[in-house]
């Protein structure tokens, strides 16, 4: 190893991104962006459902049925109807996402101590969209099922047998941000960084630059060190500006030491350097590269549970997206910023990220060839 042809190497790609200081500038702002629109328009807990209402009991209690759920903040009525039929018109239409439909004898048959059929129609076309709406419903009927009940008995129904009380822990207001704004961190790494590096190189070659490398004594690993080593510090760049933007624009908590996030995001960013330095031995020119690394890209959106919780996964994509080095990212950065874990929390994650790290450098050192064929 001689540290003066290295470093060398490392200084001369310093040079050339500053030769470049649109994909530069690029690179720093492009992630900001991404937080920021992701944090903003990715929600999983999806409130505020446009709703029509068919209310044919028109009695007090079949308003107070209604005002019972639009209090939970999962239904807002929009308009009432004037039958079943045009309800159902409304969420085809896509004019409202959900209907209430309450029957003529609704208020007759609580009186009586008879079971009051309500219908709520849900568009569930959307799974996500829909399953707050369906649970808010459900707990609406349970609530009012147990205050009819107490008050025939002559119980108290403040006063149930039974207080379930249930505390959410790390994310006590069940905010989308706090859950997402960690896994864009490390979406953008992952995906910027690989397309970075798989496109440099070749770049060189397309350029010529490449043989002036390849005439130099420099050994095939000290190449693929200096190409990686100024990458290390944009990704580093990179995630300390989306890490502060979410902190103080989404209030994501930082509860775990920064210095076991640093070390294990150092791992990160070296395997995805070396994967997408390795993509590049695998093309000739740019636009071969840049498909290569697509099909890199979208399994790391879809199956490394940035997402979609990996339990709710088939056997066959759960082990797929145990070969992509964002799913084991993840559960580091969720668990050190979110949970307040240190290493030794996340230790097999890490583990496995210094395991791709070393894999995909060694892969893309084999696969380069100092000659230009």
């Amino acid at each position: 190893m001689n540290p003066e042809r290295l470093g060398a190497m490392v200084r001369k790609e310093f040079v050339q991104m500053k030769r470049d200081p649109a994909t530069l500038r690029l690179m720093l702002a492009v992630p900001v962006m991404q937080l920021l629109i992701f944090g903003y328009a990715i929600r999983t807990d999806v409130r505020h459902l446009p709703t029509v209402v068919f209310d044919q009991s028109r009695t007090r209690q079949s308003r107070e049925f209604v005002e019972r759920l639009t209090a939970t903040d999962n239904f807002v009525v929009r308009r009432q109807v004037h039958s079943y039929a045009e309800a159902v018109d409304e969420v085809d239409a896509g004019h409202a996402r959900a209907a209430i439909v309450l029957p003529p004898d609704y208020a007759r048959s609580l009186k009586r101590g008879r079971t009051a059929a309500v219908q709520v129609l849900v568009d569930a076309s959307d799974p996500t969209a829909s399953q707050n709406a369906i649970a808010a419903a459900q707990l609406v009927g349970q609530r009012l099922n147990v205050a009819i009940v107490g008050a025939r008995s002559g119980l108290d129904p403040a006063s149930p047998p039974v207080d379930v009380r249930v505390r959410p822990l790390y994310n006590p207001a069940l905010r989308s941000a706090v859950f997402i704004v960690p896994g864009i961190i490390g979406m953008i790494l992952s995906n910027i960084l690989i397309i970075i590096t798989a496109l440099s190189l070749v770049r060189e070659r397309e350029t010529g630059t490449l043989e002036q490398l390849i005439v130099t004594p420099l050994a095939k690993w000290e190449i693929m060190v200096g190409k990686i080593a100024p990458y290390v510090l944009v990704g580093y760049v990179q995630m300390t500006t989306v890490l502060l933007v979410g902190h103080y624009v989404f209030a994501v908590p930082l509860r775990g030491p920064l210095l076991a996030l640093y070390g294990a995001s150092f791992l990160f960013i070296v395997a995805n350097l070396g994967l997408g330095l390795f993509i590049s031995t695998l093309g000739r020119n740019q636009a071969q590269v840049t498909q290569v690394a697509f099909l890199f890209l979208l399994p790391n959106v879809l199956l490394s549970g940035f997402m979609f919780p990996r339990e709710a996964m088939p056997a066959v994509a759960r082990a797929f997206g145990l070969f992509l080095p964002l799913t084991y990212y993840l559960e580091v950065i969720r668990g050190i910023v979110l949970r307040g874990n240190g290493l030794m929390q996340v230790w097999p994650q890490t583990l496995a990220l210094a395991g791709f790290a070393l894999a995909f450098f060694l892969f893309a050192t084999r696969r380069f060839s100092k000659t230009l064929e």
